[in-house]
């Protein structure tokens, strides 16, 4: 079920991506017909354009800072905090500064 991450070690999430500059990078971690599980790292001003999922989406910032765009509703997350996007609901991600986040698609 896991993929591109080290089994049966002791690991920092937020160490499984590196910052670039000018881009968001993401590393997957889980994907199936049940849920998807990704790393993303958002340099400063990077986003990803308003999009809907086909599963509710959870996000918990692992470092930093991102605005979260859900509807017509606005949260500003920082480190530790978690947001759950429900399916179907347009949303989008701004690095308000650099940022890493985990995301949890369940379908």
């Amino acid at each position: 079920m896991y993929k591109n991450i080290e089994k049966q070690t002791k690991l920092n999430l937020k160490d499984q991506v590196d910052y670039q500059p000018g881009q968001v990078v993401s590393k997957t971690l889980v994907q199936n017909e049940y849920v998807s599980m990704t790393i993303f790292s958002f340099d400063k001003g990077e986003e990803i354009s308003t999009h809907a999922a086909g599963g509710d989406a959870m996000v918990t910032v692992l470092e930093g800072k991102g605005r979260f765009t859900v509807g017509s509703d606005i949260f500003y997350l920082e480190t530790g905090d978690t947001l759950i996007m429900p399916k179907d609901i347009p949303h989008a991600v701004y690095g308000e500064e650099q940022f890493k986040m985990q995301l949890v698609v369940s379908y």
